[in-house]
């Protein structure tokens, strides 16, 4: 049986259909963008991989039982996903000129909030990591995420056709 304290709560549930539904246009935007396929940067393609792993743990790590074998094993292929992408989206630049953005922010943010969240996962600091996690799914991958549609960014222009 799952304690109450560790079991996904609505909030959880939200983020797993948010992380399900960002990963289905992410999906959309590159099937619709093929024809530009070959002028992306390698490193845009290691951003995108990195992230694409990450929102499709993200349903299964919120949904399914925690403390498990399979949720750590799975929750560490999350957590390389994450720092992977959060460090290389400080080397994509393109869009503002060869300047940092305040999306840059929560590259920062997850670099931090990463070992942070291992170290209390590892300390069984349960509260502790949980709320790093949602922290961590909502800015990072939620929250940016919709921010990578509009403005004329490369996803947003693949997804509208524009």
């Amino acid at each position: 049986m799952i304690s109450k304290s560790i079991a996904p709560d609505r909030y959880e549930r939200l983020l797993a259909v948010g992380a399900a539904l960002m990963l289905g246009v992410v999906i959309v935007a590159l099937v619709r963008g093929a024809p530009h396929w070959a002028m992306v940067p390698a490193l845009v393609w290691a951003h995108l991989a990195t992230i694409a792993i990450a929102l499709a743990l993200t349903p299964i790590m919120l949904l399914r039982p925690r403390g498990t074998k399979l949720h750590r094993q799975l929750g560490w292929i999350w957590m390389v996903a994450m720092f992977a992408t959060a460090v290389i989206s400080l080397f994509v630049r393109q869009t503002n000129h060869g300047h940092f953005s305040f999306i840059h922010i929560l590259s920062v943010v997850v670099i931090v909030a990463v070992p942070r969240a291992i170290w209390a996962a590892k300390n069984h600091r349960v509260a502790q990591h949980r709320l790093t996690i949602r922290a961590t799914v909502t800015g990072a991958l939620l929250i940016a995420g919709a921010f990578t549609l509009p403005f004329g960014r490369m996803l947003g222009m693949w997804l509208t056709g524009s």
